[in-house]
């Protein structure tokens, strides 16, 4: 099995190292393709408006001067002799789950994967703080379940446009409390400008999260990281709200199949 990683933390990030030790228990053909620099929160963005830089770190290791996106496409289309048979992006340090996932650099490797025809996974790792602000990641979480899990689930098939995304709560692995199959859940993200001037008195602006409130009911991926849980969320490209479709069609005066 040849496996593709990806990332949206960059090349150095300790999650791709701990994502590699993942997948070489699973193949020992396994290919990176990963973003130069730190490339979260950009979703699933391509660069036309400069070119791709390529270098290679070490054998079957590739830095790209691009995002998550651009380097599944570099790696499928012309770094790897071969197409992939799988297609591995993360591990991200934080967890990506509810709406989180429309702006995830981590998502949007497993998006253009499934854009490829290839069977893909997005892995998060939720992470907690030390007394100073710094993050305390445990990877053996990922590093201890995944690759069983990832066994599994390869075997299943799923429909065109659909990958999963697994999601690692924030305790010891011996206190993971099972896995299970979830649904997007909701946040109320609490997202706040801060404004600030710089040396000269110039304003400038930074994004900062606020209290991030959410639904936190049975069944969702929130739920699940909340009570120690693995989350495994299938994902689909097709975004249409096929609810209310008739409303639509009736407001303009025809049917969905006109």
């Amino acid at each position: 099995m040849r496996i593709l990683l990806t990332n949206d933390d960059g090349i150095h990030a300790e999650g791709l190292a701990a994502l590699e030790r993942i997948a070489r228990q699973l193949s020992d053909d396994v290919w990176i393709v990963a973003p130069e620099t730190d490339q979260s929160g950009l979703a699933h963005s391509l660069t036309l408006s400069e070119p791709l830089r390529l270098r290679k770190v070490a054998d079957k290791h590739f830095a790209l001067r691009g995002t998550p996106t651009d380097c599944v496409i570099m790696g499928v289309r012309e770094v790897m002799p071969e197409r992939p048979d799988l297609i591995l992006s993360g591990v991200n340090a934080g967890a990506n789950m509810a709406d989180d996932v429309t702006y995830s650099g981590t998502i949007a490797g497993a998006i253009e994967g499934t854009l490829q025809g290839i069977r893909s996974f997005a892995l998060s790792q939720a992470y907690n703080y030390d007394g100073e602000g710094g993050k305390l990641v445990p990877w053996e979480v990922a590093e201890t379940y995944a690759p069983d899990l990832i066994r599994k689930l390869s075997k299943v098939e799923f429909p065109d446009g659909t990958f999963l995304n697994l999601n690692f709560p924030k305790c010891e692995p011996k206190d993971v409390q099972g896995v299970q199959v979830t649904s997007q859940g909701k946040l109320d993200f609490g997202l706040t400008i801060d404004a600030r001037r710089d040396g000269r008195g110039i304003p400038y602006y930074w994004l900062r999260f606020g209290e991030r409130l959410g639904h936190f009911r049975d069944g969702t991926d929130i739920h699940a990281l909340k009570h120690n849980k693995i989350s495994v969320t299938p994902l689909k490209l097709d975004l249409t709200d096929y609810s209310v479709q008739d409303r639509v069609a009736n407001a303009l005066g025809f049917g969905v199949a006109d």
